[in-house]
């Protein structure tokens, strides 16, 4: 019989370098910032454990994989919002939204991550994951996931504080629009954002490239130009190259949890999905505030290039495409 404590030690215990080692490989640059806003890797585990071993620290790729996991890392699926191939600028770009982020949080500007979840159906629907009931009384779902089926659509669009480990989530109703995605930051704004940071001077959005608040998206633009102009305060946007939207920090730091919280429950109401999203919470503080958007919000609706030229935007010299600042209109 085995004594209490005895047994292999973790290596993590017998080697505690090879966590600073490995944290320094994933860290995207040699500043080795522990409260970087932006991390991530490329490498495979078979190449994070050649160089770990190269460096004096002999591991298995599998080991690392749990060490990662062990320092909040997980493996990210691809999205169909990918929009091609790696773009050659794609580190470069990543590194200047990573120097970005640190200035504005330096200055104590706000800095959001923002991004559209996964549509739910509304209903008595399956949920992946297991939850507690009592025994022998499963809660019983709909055999078939129709949309007809069920009482409607949820939208969970979210914005997330980089800085204060909090965010803003609108559940809307309708359609994922550029409308509706700048509306929900205004609710941020005017619910968390102007209390947390009333000197608040610039507002520094890090966004996909694709979707409601692509980088293409006029409209998207134009609504940003409302919120600037009704906030008084500057918006700079940076956007992730296509085929990098793990990167974006909402994704793991806030929608990640909302999933763990409401695995195995039927999202069976607007007000539930709500409710759920608002009682997340993890070990170290995420804190969330959740509201439904019943607005309705049209699509289709396009912008001519004589209302393009009303924005007052202003390109950064490195990818003006997915760095731009958009200041409020009497300030041209």
């Amino acid at each position: 019989m085995r004594k209490k404590g005895g047994g292999r030690k973790l290596l993590s215990k017998k080697d505690e370098d090879i966590i600073i080692m490995l944290d320094a490989l994933v860290e995207p640059s040699s500043r080795g910032d522990p409260m970087s806003p932006l991390r991530w890797t490329c490498k495979s585990t078979r190449k994070l454990a050649e160089e770990l071993t190269v460096k004096g620290h002999p591991v298995s790729h599998a080991k690392v994989g749990q060490l990662l996991e062990g320092l909040n890392y997980s493996l990210q699926s691809t999205r169909k919002r990918m929009e091609g191939t790696s773009h050659p600028d794609r580190d470069d770009q990543s590194r200047f939204i990573y120097d970005k982020v640190l200035e504005f949080q330096k200055q104590g500007q706000p800095v959001i991550s923002i991004d559209t979840k996964k549509k739910e159906m509304v209903g008595k629907f399956f949920n992946s994951g297991r939850e507690y009931q009592p025994k022998g009384r499963p809660d019983e779902v709909e055999t078939y996931d129709f949309p007809s089926l069920s009482d409607g659509k949820g939208i969970p669009y979210g914005v997330y504080d980089m800085t204060k480990n909090s965010g803003w989530v609108s559940v809307g109703t309708d359609h994922d629009t550029a409308q509706f995605a700048v509306h929900t930051i205004l609710q941020w704004w005017t619910q968390m954002g102007q209390v947390t940071y009333p000197d608040a001077k610039r507002l520094l959005i890090t966004a996909d490239g694709g979707g409601s608040n692509g980088a293409r998206n006029r409209l998207w633009k134009l609504e940003l130009q409302g919120f600037a102009d009704k906030t008084r305060i500057d918006v700079v946007v940076c956007h992730f190259p296509p085929g990098t939207s793990k990167w974006n920090k909402i994704e793991h730091r806030m929608f990640s949890h909302i999933t763990k919280n409401w695995r195995g429950r039927s999202l069976t109401s607007h007000e539930v999905i709500v409710n759920l999203i608002a009682n997340t919470t993890t070990d170290a503080g995420l804190k969330i505030n959740a509201a439904l958007d019943a607005k309705e919000y049209p699509t289709g609706i396009k912008v001519s290039d004589k209302t393009m030229e009303t924005i007052n935007i202003e390109k950064n010299d490195f990818h003006g495409e997915w760095n731009y600042s958009i200041f409020p209109t009497s300030n041209r």
